[in-house]
């Protein structure tokens, strides 16, 4: 029995609707711009995408892509699924993204097109297991099996030296934070290269650990060519590292995929540099769609930023991203949403509110490094208002009960009465 992708897209065009879609479906496929001969009814029935169902919509008010063609007046916006045999690609995902992201990016009788969604067959868990630790090995590597996971990211994001990193990272285990990772714009530069960090934060969490039996987690970036993923993940575990972290679409969802298979430790997958794809409501790639690859690849953990972020995701997007990470794909293991952007306690019981759930890494930058008592100070604000959300406690009566939220609050512009 044949196996289909199927993949949605929202489309505007100023052709007719069916026109524009069997366009897509014709280019991404068998067709070309003029029937060729060996194009046979036959191949076409086993290799051609078909359009499997198409549903008009709302036009957005955007400006259509450059280069686009038709009279504006008759523009018109749908949501529409196209059925791709598994033949034309199998079960690969670069092979895939060729015929669901390629060439219709630039067709030009779409004034905007975007993919929203993919609904892959089982053949691709075969081929690409996900995560090796995902939620409940992570939780086991941290000692931490129950309650919100809380972590933070080195500040200031690059500068400083290998031994202020070891200050630092000292000041955040003693705090008792569960998760720290670098910043993604440090990756192996000659002021603080990967193995200076390693062999200035490892002895210090293994200090810690000796002292309380618990070691929080580092996720240091090995953000770089292909060829050098596998050393620099080696270079990790070999010092006793519990967590690497790859910029994922600077190494490509193969670069994951390669590390995935070698990997020893969970991968912390960061979504720098997903705006450009994700970003416009007129061309690009979904994040619904995305993250659905990047777990296969390999990701255990992964950011979907959080509600209230300094980007440019609202709210509900950032709740809507959530819950995509967390929704079963293919029966792999389940990938942590990772929360990040603008955070800090007082956003505990309104995340826990919207999501139900505590099984989230919730990163505090600047609201753990940034509050008034420094890094203790947010390390307790976050674990003391994440506590009072989760045994049902309104949030007035966390900050009635926790001076270190009162002092975050303060700190950040958004005092209470």
């Amino acid at each position: 029995m044949s196996s289909y992708v199927h993949a949605t897209y929202e489309i505007e065009t100023s052709l007719p609707l069916q026109q524009a879609a069997e366009i897509l479906a014709g280019e991404q496929s068998t067709g070309t711009f003029v029937r060729v001969e060996r194009e046979t009814d036959d191949l076409r029935a086993r290799f051609a995408a078909q359009v499997a169902s198409l549903e008009e919509l709302p036009l957005t008010g955007s400006s259509p892509l450059p280069g686009s063609v038709g009279d504006p007046a008759q523009r018109r916006r749908a949501r529409l699924v196209i059925r791709f045999p598994l033949d034309n690609f199998g079960p690969s995902i670069p092979n895939l993204l060729a015929a669901v992201a390629g060439n219709l990016f630039e067709i030009k009788e779409l004034a905007a097109i975007r993919l929203v969604d993919l609904d892959l067959p089982a053949e691709f868990a075969v081929r690409y297991p996900g995560p090796k630790f995902g939620l409940a090995g992570t939780r086991d590597l941290m000692n931490a099996p129950t309650g919100v996971l809380l972590g933070t990211i080195i500040k200031p994001s690059i500068g400083l030296a290998p031994h202020e990193l070891a200050e630092v990272v000292d000041e955040l285990a003693t705090a008792g934070i569960d998760f720290i990772k670098d910043d993604e714009l440090q990756g192996n530069g000659p002021h603080s290269p990967l193995e200076a960090r390693v062999n200035a934060v490892m002895p210090v969490l293994k200090k810690h650990a000796d002292r309380t039996g618990k070691m929080p987690m580092y996720a240091f970036n090995i953000t770089d060519d292909i060829d050098r993923l596998e050393a620099n993940h080696d270079l990790v575990v070999a010092a006793g590292g519990t967590c690497i972290m790859t910029c994922i679409n600077m190494i490509g969802l193969s670069g994951l995929e390669y590390i995935s298979r070698r990997s020893q430790v969970p991968i912390h997958g960061h979504r720098a540099m997903f705006g450009s794809i994700g970003r416009s409501n007129q061309v690009g790639i979904a994040f619904r769609a995305w993250q659905k690859l990047a777990r296969l690849s390999g990701a255990d953990h992964l950011h979907t930023n959080g509600i209230s972020n300094k980007f440019y995701e609202s709210d509900e997007q950032v709740l809507t991203a959530i819950s995509d990470v967390r929704t079963p794909l293919l029966g792999t293991t389940q990938t942590i949403p990772v929360l990040s952007s603008g955070q800090w306690a007082g956003l505990a019981h309104d995340t826990y509110a919207a999501t139900g759930t505590s099984d989230l890494l919730v990163l505090s930058g600047g609201g753990i490094h940034g509050h008034p008592d420094g890094p203790a100070g947010g390390v307790a604000s976050m674990r003391e208002a994440w506590a009072s959300a989760e045994c049902g406690e309104s949030i007035d009566e966390a900050y009635a009960s926790s001076a270190a939220l009162r002092r975050a609050a303060e700190r950040f512009g958004k005092v209470r009465a």
